[in-house]
């Protein structure tokens, strides 16, 4: 079965940091591509972060290109998305969907394996 768990969400002061992690069972990343998504209350969900099987990451709002990354490590066992420089408008739950395609997308689509999420706040 495929799961997918995140974690390291909190509370987190403007200008301040995180590193969420997203860990699949059931399946590989070689083959899988991980998308990060966030939803705040009474908002749509948002595409945030996204990478490929190679390794090819993407960040989706031009706003936090340069502020946020996304990687994984080596053993290809968990997808990181550090978040740096923190603002109240980052607060939302935080989600990451695994989907079987070679190529990322900032969208959500029915091949998507969802956790349970993580939540972000970053008080004004």
């Amino acid at each position: 079965q495929l799961q997918v768990v995140e974690s390291g969400g909190g509370l987190v002061q403007p200008g301040g940091s995180l590193r969420l992690s997203c860990v699949p069972s059931g399946f590989t990343l070689d083959y899988y591509t991980i998308a990060w998504f966030r939803q705040a209350p009474g908002k749509e969900r948002e595409g945030v972060s996204c990478i490929s099987p190679t390794g090819v990451g993407t960040i989706y709002p031009d706003s936090k290109k340069g502020e946020f990354t996304i990687s994984k490590d080596n053993a290809k066992t968990t997808v990181y998305l550090q978040m740096n420089n923190l603002t109240p408008e980052d607060t939302a739950g935080y989600y990451c969907a695994a989907r079987r395609h070679l190529v990322c997308s900032s969208r959500v689509t029915a091949d998507d394996t969802w956790g349970q999420g993580t939540q972000v706040a970053v008080p004004s």
